[in-house]
């Protein structure tokens, strides 16, 4: 069980073209779009396909030249097909949100399913209001007091500090998730 955003769409689902290098370096342009949010042997089904098609006898080597639905995470010409696949199948299973949770820990996996999974605070109108509130739920802060908290300066500071990173998917939509 984790967060979900947004469905992603069959028009926005992850995909890679894949072209075939020894078209490629004989001046031709060969490759086929293909859906990454499969099992990785799907998409190596699909790349066999494309190079056996290709218009250069026996061609074995293939690029991967552009990619859509990824979101800020960047795939590589050389990125091998099981990680293609897994990235997919986490941006698919968590929407938008995924896909920028992935961006902001580098690429890293792992640590996007971990901080999805285990770490999510909620959405709120904004991190300032997420500190307002968990403030308020373990301390009672005195009439007299509370207008003299900066609470906008609370959450810089505990962004600042690690304790919490932010993702802004929308106009007051400040989706929390504890730091390492």
């Amino acid at each position: 069980m984790g967060v979900q955003f947004s469905t992603i769409t069959e028009t926005d689902r992850p995909r890679i073209y894949v072209a075939c290098l020894a078209a490629y370096n004989n001046g031709r342009l060969h490759g086929a779009w293909i859906d990454a949010a499969r099992d990785a042997w799907e998409l190596w089904d699909d790349i066999r396909a494309m190079l056996l098609a290709s218009p250069v006898m026996d061609a074995e080597e293939f690029a991967i030249h552009d990619y859509e639905g990824f979101g800020g995470v960047r795939i590589a010409e050389s990125e091998g097909i099981d990680r293609v696949a897994e990235i997919a199948a986490f941006i698919v299973e968590h929407g938008a949100l995924g896909a920028a949770v992935l961006d902001h820990c580098a690429d890293d996996l792992d640590e996007a399913r971990e901080a999805i999974t285990g770490r999510y605070l909620g959405m709120h109108a904004s991190l300032a209001d997420y500190v307002q509130e968990l403030t308020e739920e373990c301390m009672t802060i005195p009439e007299q007091l509370s207008g003299y908290i900066d609470w906008q300066a609370m959450a810089h500071d505990a962004e600042v500090g690690g304790d919490v990173f932010v993702i802004e998917t929308g106009y007051q939509q400040a989706h929390v998730f504890a730091g390492r």
